[in-house]
C-alpha cells in the first residue's frame, strides 16, 4: 500500500477497510497483498495518464476528493470519500477525521493565497505550494492513496500558473526520496527547495 504499511497504525475496530489480516477490501476481491499492490499500481497509473491528457480544474480543496475518486475508482468502493478511521505513523497522528472541515477550510485559504501570486514569482509559488503540500499531507484525508492524490493536486495547481511539476519522475528516484523526507518530517524548507528546482515553464500551455 502507500509507502511502508508497517509504520502506519489505523484505528478500525469494525474492519470497515480491511479484513482481519489487514488486507484492504477491494473491488476485484483480491486476497493477496502483492497481487493487490500490482493491480492497484496498474489501474492508478492508467488513471494518472488520463489526467495528464485531460487535466481537470481545481475548484477548491474538495477537488482532492474528485482526484482520489478518479485515481482509485477501479480499486476501492470508497474512492473519493474521506476516511472514517484515524491514522498515525511512527507514533505521530495525522489530522483527526472529526475535524476535517476545519482542515479543508484552511487549505482553501492557502489555495486562495497561491492564486494571488504572480506566475513569474517562482520562489513564492514554490513556498506556497510546499505549504499546501505539507498541510494536505497532514490532513491525510484518505485511508489509502494520499501520496498519489496530493502529488496530482500539486501538479494541477502548478498547471494553473502554466508550470510543470512532477514530484515522482520515473527517471529520478532522488526527487521522490526528497519529497518523502519533506512530507514525513513536515519540513517545508525541503519541500520548497525541491519544488523550486522542479517547476518549469510548460511548453504550449
Amino acid at each position: 500500500m502507500e509507502n511502508n504499511e508497517n509504520s502506519y497504525h489505523y484505528l478500525d475496530p469494525d474492519f470497515k477497510y480491511t479484513d482481519k489480516n489487514g488486507l484492504l477490501h477491494n473491488l476485484a476481491n483480491i486476497q493477496n497483498e502483492k497481487v493487490l499492490l500490482a493491480f492497484e499500481s496498474l489501474k492508478v497509473t492508467k488513471r494518472v495518464e488520463e489526467f495528464l491528457e485531460n487535466p481537470i480544474k481545481i475548484k477548491d480543496s474538495n477537488t482532492l476528493l474528485k482526484i482520489h475518486h478518479h485515481l482509485f475508482q477501479d480499486v476501492y468502493k470508497w474512492a473519493g470519500q474521506v476516511r472514517t478511521v484515524n491514522i498515525s505513523k511512527d507514533g505521530k497522528p495525522f489530522f483527526n477525521g472529526e475535524r476535517f472541515y476545519i482542515g479543508f477550510q484552511y487549505i482553501d485559504t492557502l489555495i486562495s493565497d497561491y492564486r494571488k501570486i504572480k506566475k513569474s514569482n517562482k520562489t513564492e509559488l514554490a513556498k506556497k505550494l510546499a505549504e499546501i503540500l505539507d498541510n494536505v499531507n497532514y490532513l491525510h484525508p484518505f485511508r489509502e492513496g494520499n501520496g498519489r492524490t496530493q502529488r496530482e493536486f500539486l501538479r494541477l495547481l502548478a498547471l494553473e500558473k502554466k508550470l510543470k511539476l512532477n514530484l515522482n519522475p520515473p527517471d529520478d528516484k532522488s526527487v521522490y526520496e526528497r519529497y518523502m523526507k519533506g512530507t514525513i518530517q513536515s519540513n517545508v524548507e525541503i519541500l520548497t527547495e525541491l519544488i523550486l528546482e522542479l517547476i518549469d515553464e510548460k511548453n504550449n500551455a
